[in-house]
């Protein structure tokens, strides 16, 4: 039996993906919940999951969450600035172990986005590739949570304020994304190259494509309240972002992610995202409904 196993398991999409493949039919007794804090998974071990003490940050404690797992997901880290270090800590462990395949979720189009998130994602990939590992990228768009999550904010203010343009996101709710990672560990398409090399299979994930301005009427249409959205150039939603608070640096990363989208980085045509996760992906309303409650 091949034995799974999902890092970040008590974290937002961690957790989602060990449930997807529960749902799957795979036995629990075959899943590996691997955490910073093994006590958050309870619920997942009375369910017969194995759970796991695995810390990005202290690598002692990864040889035995990684013991006798076949296949593993790597859900990046939530700290930029220390992924690259955090991440390699888990493929060297993996690779010592006899992980067979890795996939990993990074970010959509890699090969060549402006988005100022890309740099350690990509420098893990050049990780992954370099490992001698069958590799599974899995280039993630972004979660409409990233939105939704911002309704109320939205609605208060009557506007949605960036410098997207009329750039398009390619998103979708975070359980569609476990549902792709969870379908990505269970398919058997990693057979090896021709030259003999570790194959590298890659999905570009993204959902149904909106604009901020499309975005801004979803949430009116499904709040009733007026929600509309401001363009502003990339320098001038920096400085308005300053004004409410942010330091310049981080008001020009979050602008410049805004640019990145602007220039069509978050978008992406591919069907990955439902082939992998076997179901439609949800529209931009039902998850803003779904978040309204």
């Amino acid at each position: 039996m091949t034995t799974y196993a999902v890092t970040g398991a008590t974290g937002h999409l961690g957790r989602l993906v060990v449930e997807e493949l529960l749902s799957r039919g795979v036995p629990a007794a075959d899943v590996v919940a691997i955490a910073r804090t093994p006590e958050k998974a309870a619920d997942l071990a009375e369910l017969g999951v194995q759970v796991r003490e695995g810390d990005y940050d202290r690598p002692e404690t990864l040889p035995a969450a990684l013991d006798g797992v076949q296949r593993l997901l790597l859900v990046s880290g939530s700290e930029p600035g220390v992924r690259v270090p955090q991440h390699t800590a888990v493929i060297d462990a993996a690779r010592a172990a006899g992980v067979e395949r890795i996939a990993y979720t990074s970010i959509l189009n890699a090969d060549d986005t402006t988005n100022p998130l890309a740099g350690e994602h990509q420098a893990t990939e050049q990780v992954l590739r370099a490992s001698g590992l069958a590799v599974t990228l899995l280039r993630n768009g972004w979660y409409t949570e990233n939105y939704t999550d911002r309704i109320a904010e939205y609605v208060e203010r009557g506007e949605i304020v960036g410098a997207a343009a009329d750039g398009k996101v390619s998103a979708a709710p975070r359980a569609d994304f476990a549902g792709a990672a969870a379908g990505a560990l269970l398919a058997d398409d990693a057979a090896p190259g021709a030259d003999g090399a570790a194959p590298v299979v890659v999905h570009e994930l993204g959902g149904p494509v909106f604009t901020f301005t499309e975005l801004a009427s979803t949430i009116s249409d499904v709040t009733g309240a007026p929600v509309a959205y401001r363009d502003l150039s990339v320098e001038a939603f920096a400085a308005e972002l300053q004004q409410a608070g942010l330091d310049a640096g981080t008001a020009g990363f979050v602008a410049g992610i805004d640019a990145a989208i602007a220039a069509g980085d978050l978008e992406t045509d591919s069907d990955a995202l439902v082939r992998l996760s076997g179901r439609p992906a949800t529209p931009l309303a039902d998850a803003v409904r779904a978040a309204r409650g």
